[in-house]
């Protein structure tokens, strides 16, 4: 049998004894100790160093009594500065990976939060409106959110409702009993919903900047499939226009449009400081301006201008300043003193007549000039300084334009065929219902010199502007005006909240109320968002609300 075999070892898991017995005579040269067994190696010299396994982590090697412990490999973003000591104890903590969230979302990894200023604002009433898109929202308090868990069935579908219906809930300062409250439980759920096409449960739509790495490998029959590809954009272009008709009528606030390379976002009347519909595209390119002016749609690149303007007010500085050198050199010559050298012969062409080629050198074309003129604009493609503002009727020709724009969809790649993500906050033709997702997490953190139970709220998804300051008013109520929330932003969304300096002082709160009653947000929702954008190129990336009171920073 093979068990009787001397050194046998089944699935020759152990090399066998007399191999052994063999490598070791072949070693004359070793002392061999008579106390180890046959099968033993022979021991090491003690002055040999001790050879590192090269297929070990640093991470993981073994280390000295005493030695320090190494920093934890996953990397965590900084705590606000300045915050509350109960949020800084939970950053300390951590909360646990956000979960896949309906629809195929998922909480992205790339879009952390930054180091934020240490100063922050003034306590206020009411916050800013965030034009940017969340990808995460973290809250905090002290006070449990056990009224945000297990909704029951009717409560789901009454939140529903009072979603498509529009109705406007009003909570009191103060819930008692948050958890026995059904009108705050249907109301979170209310703040939940957004719409997005298509719909591919599959594949995750959004963020599409970057996420190639995520969609790759997933089914796509449409890639291959001319005839599939046209069948998907004709029904998307009746989805897209089906938005703008709603932004017009104002029966729809905004609407978002997430392509692979730039997102766009329309606003209608009233909101953001306009009194006409507005459209800001960020990132843009040179080919993408080139070919939307060829199309007559008339639009500016405020930044590239607002760069401009304080580049021509520095340079009038410096005008200044030279004439009064030469003034002084002027006068200097009058005295018999030589004028010192300008900075100007230096940038000269003399060094062509010297070298006899001046006849030679082709002067520069009218292109030539052309792209020295927009060497500006070059610069700042894919950046978010190319933002792209249009305002009015040309928004309408920019719908055509995406509409019929060949490069809106990817060629290649694992986004190849698939047409852009359009997010709403109302129901549209085509578009499907999506919730956020949403969980309680519970953690103990050291607050000076005790631990204290810390209740923080997730919620992962696209946020959109509108279901942030939705989520805030319920917290408000709910946690007795004292929370604090951190908040992911997906970056390139970020320039969205820019003063584009389009404010019309007609533009009262009565009639944005009045004009915007139908477009199913809350009034005070529609109060904020018609405010004139006042955080710049940045987000907010953590608020705090103390004694009903705003703090943020950016």
């Amino acid at each position: 049998a093979a068990s009787a075999v001397p050194g046998y070892s089944p699935g020759f898991k152990k090399p066998p004894a007399m191999l052994r017995l063999k490598r070791k005579r072949l070693r004359r040269s070793e002392p061999c100790s008579a106390d180890l067994p046959l099968c033993g190696a022979a021991p090491r010299a003690p002055s040999a160093p001790a050879r590192r396994n090269p297929f070990s982590c640093l991470d993981n090697a073994p280390r000295a009594a005493g030695s320090p412990q190494p920093l934890e490999r996953a990397w965590r973003p900084p705590p606000p500065a300045g915050g509350s000591p109960l949020a800084a104890a939970f950053w300390q903590v951590g909360p646990s990976p956000s979960p896949a969230v309906a629809g195929g979302f998922s909480s992205p990894d790339l879009h952390l939060p930054v180091a934020v200023p240490e100063v922050p604002s003034s306590p206020i009433q009411e916050f800013p409106a965030d034009w940017s898109i969340k990808t995460r929202l973290l809250f905090m308090s002290s006070q449990p959110f056990t009224w945000a868990e297990h909704l029951k069935a009717q409560e789901e579908a009454q939140g529903f409702a009072q979603h498509c219906r529009a109705t406007e809930t009003n909570l009191p300062q103060s819930v008692q009993e948050p958890k026995l409250s059904t009108e705050l439980r249907c109301a979170f759920q209310q703040s939940l919903v957004y719409w997005l096409h298509p719909s591919l449960p599959w594949l995750q739509l959004f963020p599409r900047i970057g996420a190639d790495r995520k969609i790759v490998g997933k089914a796509s029959p449409w890639s291959q499939d001319e005839a599939l590809q046209q069948v998907l954009m004709s029904d998307w272009s009746v989805s897209f226009t089906s938005l703008y008709n709603l932004l017009k009528a104002k029966l729809c606030p905004y609407f978002y449009v997430c392509t692979y390379q730039f997102t766009v976002l329309f606003r209608a009347a009233g909101l953001a400081g306009s009194d006409v519909i507005t459209a800001v595209i960020s990132p843009t390119t040179r080919g993408l301006r080139e070919a939307m002016r060829n199309e007559g749609i008339e639009f500016s690149l405020p930044l590239v201008e607002e760069g401009r303007t304080r580049k021509q007010k520095t340079s009038e500085v410096k005008l200044e300043t030279e004439d009064a050198n030469s003034l002084e050199v002027h006068s200097s010559m009058e005295d018999g003193e030589e004028p010192a050298p300008s900075d100007d012969d230096d940038e000269s062409f003399s060094w062509l007549e010297e070298m006899g080629v001046q006849d030679k050198v082709k002067k520069p074309d009218a292109i030539s000039i052309k792209l020295r003129k927009e060497k500006h604009e070059v610069q700042v493609d894919h950046k978010p300084e190319s933002l792209a503002l249009v305002k009015g009727t040309n928004t309408f020709t920019l719908l055509n334009f995406l509409i019929n724009c060949k490069s809106l969809v990817a060629v290649a790649g694992p986004q190849a065929g698939l047409p852009p993500t359009l997010l709403s906050p109302v129901a549209f033709r085509g578009g499907t219902m999506q919730t956020l997702k949403a969980r309680s997490i519970n953690a103990k953190a050291r607050v000076q010199l005790a631990y204290e139970d810390i209740f923080s709220l997730e919620v992962v998804g696209p946020i959109l502007p509108h279901s942030l300051h939705s989520l805030t008013m319920l917290l408000k109520s709910a946690q007795r005006g004292a929370f604090s929330a951190v908040l992911y932003t997906h970056e390139p969304t970020a320039v969205f909240n820019t003063n584009l300096g389009n404010a019309s002082p007609a533009l009262s709160k009565e009639t944005v109320c009045k004009d915007l009653h139908m477009c199913g947000l809350h009034p005070k929702t529609s109060d904020q968002l018609s405010q004139c954008p006042t955080l710049g190129k940045s987000s907010i990336r953590f608020l705090e609300m103390k004694d009903y009171s705003y703090t943020w920073k950016s």
